[in-house]
């Protein structure tokens, strides 16, 4: 594909009224086009690069180093041309480059969603479980799935650690080449709300879609609920008449998602729905239940623990069903599953006479939900270690604290990821909420900045029976302080303390 040829393909897809401007010497539009890149950084001799406009600086600065690196065309919302040196190559304006880079990046890679089933995951928890999922019922029908989300990439022969939930178009459309050639006939994608509001999803031929919730998160960047909502809802603006929607139709916003679907697929606990479980009982064992769908009962037998762990079973089971998976192989998929890095990851062994778990839960709702999920089954007190990050929505900071100390036994409060923060008026603002529910409640409260001493001193704490739950980072396997990444595993340091706690009561 031509420079030329590659604008011309994307450009129709991008907003009306855009076109190739009359710049540039014909011959530069006919040499080929070897990639698509927004990083001026990245850029090689044939490839086109993207300009985007950020809070801070505009990509279009950044033109003169990208065609004197060999670019081959330069994308900009800006109509001001530069002298870059080089009249031949072309200055393409466009209205929304994010738009252009999404259009071009899939144009580039020849679509491979085109190939796939790619079924797009949206809300605020519950993604990653559910990409889990669906990943492993489709490889149990038989199918190899690639998978985009938080914990991880894999692309069918490779696996590798996520940077982000939703990478930026150009990686994303090369990693979806990458699994179509790796011989992917699915793909399992977490959409970010970032992502969505972005566009960096745009171009994706979506076979399906699933809502798991909405809860508050990341108004640091969408500022208020309704934006945030709006973000979420371009899964579903983007998904194709006859492609089913796997919808929660306990959240209250699931009957508007409902509304804007042709082909919805409701499941829930606590209403009537399309898909609904029977009696459900838990424990640290896993889930055994049947859920009820309109092809038949699915028995499931799962590893995984707790009734939201439901709600991502029901999302799973709802949407490879509606695309006609069989259900038998849908029960395998599940039973198959052994877990998820990082969500309700126990970390004790059978030998400890205390229960660790390790959980990602990083907004007060997701720490609602494991506390009161976990709360049941511990035979004894409750200790929770977790914080809140820096750099992000401070508004959930003294809601964490308050959930924390009215669920919990003993809280530690401590650092999370502070990036560039001070970590103590972070921790202090978290304990202005446990404190003023504390009064209420009368739970142990502690602060401990360093967090592998507070995983440490949470160990010591315990006493036979109790469970400890860890809880932010889940699987992260570094801490950004001060804009550096500090290598911290939060399964390590427990199962050292762990370690430490089984020597010394051996000793004892």
């Amino acid at each position: 594909m031509t420079v030329g040829e590659l604008l011309r393909d994307a450009v129709p897809t991008l907003s009306p009224g855009e076109r190739l401007p009359e710049c540039g010497d014909v011959g530069a539009l006919n040499e080929a086009c070897l990639g698509v890149t927004h990083d001026s950084r990245q850029v090689k001799p044939g490839w086109v690069f993207v300009a985007l406009r950020g809070l801070e600086t505009d990509g279009a600065d950044f033109a003169h180093e990208a065609v004197a690196a060999g670019a081959g065309a330069v994308v900009t919302e800006s109509d001001q041309r530069l002298d870059l040196g080089k009249p031949d190559v072309p200055w393409v304006v466009v209205a929304d480059a994010r738009q252009a880079l999404a259009g071009l990046a899939a144009s580039y890679f020849g679509h491979p969603s085109r190939e796939m089933r790619v079924v797009g995951i949206g809300g605020t928890n519950g993604k990653t479980t559910t990409s889990y999922l669906v990943a492993s019922i489709f490889e149990a029908a038989g199918m190899r799935c690639g998978l985009m989300g938080t914990v991880a990439y894999r692309t069918g022969t490779q696996e590798f650690a996520a940077v982000r939930t939703t990478p930026e178009a150009p990686e994303l459309h090369a990693m979806m080449r990458q699994m179509v050639e790796s011989g992917c006939g699915a793909c399992a994608i977490e959409m970010s709300s970032h992502a969505l509001a972005l566009h960096r999803t745009d171009g994706i031929d979506l076979s399906a879609a699933v809502f798991t919730n909405l809860t508050r998160d990341h108004l640091d960047f969408h500022g208020d609920m309704e934006h945030y909502f709006a973000a979420k809802r371009r899964l579903f603006e983007m998904l194709p008449a006859d492609a089913p929607a796997a919808i929660n139709a306990d959240d209250p916003r699931g009957a508007a998602v409902m509304d804007m679907t042709q082909r919805p697929v409701s499941y829930a606990i606590d209403v009537a729905a399309d898909v609904t479980p029977g009696p459900l009982s838990f424990s640290f064992d896993g889930l055994e239940f049947d859920a009820r769908t309109p092809q038949g009962t699915v028995h499931v037998h799962s590893l995984l623990v707790g009734r939201p762990n439901v709600y991502n079973i029901l999302a799973a089971v709802s949407v490879t069903a509606a695309l006609g998976l069989p259900l038998l192989k849908i029960e395998q998929g599940l039973s198959q599953l052994q877990g998820v890095p990082g969500r309700f990851e126990r970390v004790s062994s059978p030998r400890d006479d205390i229960t660790v778990v390790v959980d990602y839960a990083h907004t007060d709702d997701a720490l609602r939900n494991l506390l009161e999920m976990t709360r049941p089954l511990s035979p004894c007190r409750l200790i929770t270690v977790f914080g809140a990050g820096g750099g992000r929505d401070r508004t959930k900071r003294p809601l964490m604290g308050m959930v924390a100390a009215r669920l919990s036994d003993v809280v530690c409060i401590t650092s999370d990821n502070p990036r560039t923060e001070d970590p103590r008026r972070i921790i202090d603002e978290v304990n202005l909420g446990a404190q003023s529910e504390m009064r209420q409640r009368g739970a142990e409260v502690h602060t401990i900045v360093d967090r592998g001493d507070a995983i440490r001193r949470a160990v010591s704490w315990a006493e036979s029976g109790d469970v400890v739950l860890i809880v932010g980072k889940g699987h992260e396997k570094h801490q950004e302080i001060e804009g550096e990444l500090v290598p911290f595993d939060d399964v390590v340091v427990a199962r050292e303390a762990l370690d430490a706690r089984y020597l010394r009561l051996r000793v004892g």
